[in-house]
């Protein structure tokens, strides 16, 4: 059935009231997905827009190439090519990573309750589903990091479903390292184990924290969050230690002491000295360290 003119006027203006703010977007057809190439863009023959994944030449006037083809210009948005995609358009998109944004869409009940318990509070977006949890900063999109949630930013499209309200503070938060952890997958529990010593980091970096409450909150925030983890512990313990030694593990702040708390909380749930040591060196590998 053909939507009303009003409708898909109404689309054409959220988009450019959206670019004005300087978010990037593009028209999605019935389904909720972008509309397909051109025949000269069939296959990716033209090489792919320049902000793809591999650079090419493609300057396409139709939108072309999913969330790769959102865009800020009013020229673009309102020209005669697009004005035939906004015809057909079901909904508007838009580019969270060239927004500055991550999404982490969550798409039940159990996803909301668990970011509830487990990431910073944020601004949200209500969806059919479930809700859209919106943070400042950008990071490689990943789909299923966990039962019900993905995360949407560079290289991926999200719909728009107005500005939403704030979980808890009111504001946008800033992108934190709980949810980039999400997306480092946990290597493989078949590689043979490494023989580390648990200690203390040494120093060298520039300490980020300024005092020591900061690092308090971390650690027992990373507590709370192996503690209250009722699936998936031995990923939940992985990631935990991940986001910890991200924000913590270069300037030297982390003692002994903190450790053993968090090995100790680990042990609590259920996992093994053995495994608790893996978890750790395998989140040091990963971040290089």
């Amino acid at each position: 059935m053909t939507q009303p003119t009003d409708i898909r006027g109404e689309h054409l203006r959220t988009a450019l009231s959206l670019a004005a703010s300087g978010v990037p977007v593009l028209p999605l057809r019935a389904g909720k997905v972008p509309f397909g190439n051109c025949r000269a863009c069939a296959k990716n023959a033209c090489g792919g827009r320049p902000n793809m994944k591999t650079p090419g030449p493609c300057t396409c006037p139709q939108p072309c190439h999913g969330w790769a083809a959102a865009t800020t210009d009013p020229d673009v948005i309102n020209s005669s090519t697009w004005r035939e995609a906004w015809r057909d358009a079901a909904a508007v998109a838009y580019h969270p990573g060239g927004a500055g944004l991550t999404v982490v869409d969550l798409d039940n009940a159990e996803a909301i309750a668990w970011a509830r318990a487990s990431l910073p509070a944020t601004q949200a977006v209500p969806t059919t589903r479930g809700e859209h949890w919106l943070y400042q900063g950008t990071m490689q999109s990943a789909n299923a990091v966990r039962p019900g949630a993905d995360i949407k930013s560079t290289m991926a499209y999200a719909r728009w479903l107005g500005p939403g309200t704030g979980t808890g503070t009111g504001t946008m938060t800033t992108l934190p390292d709980e949810v980039r952890a999400l997306a480092v997958k946990e290597p493989s529990s078949a590689r043979p184990p490494q023989v580390v010593t648990v200690g203390a980091l040494g120093g060298g970096g520039e300490c980020r924290h300024r005092t020591p409450v900061y690092l308090e909150r971390g650690i027992a925030m990373a507590e709370q969050r192996i503690t209250e983890a009722s699936s998936a512990v031995h990923a939940t313990v992985y990631r935990t230690f991940l986001a910890v030694l991200s924000t913590h593990g270069r300037c030297g702040c982390l003692t002994d002491a903190h450790m053993a708390r968090l090995f100790t909380v680990a042990q609590a749930k259920g996992e093994s000295p053995r495994h608790c040591t893996d978890a750790w060196t395998n989140a040091r590998t990963a971040l290089g360290m």
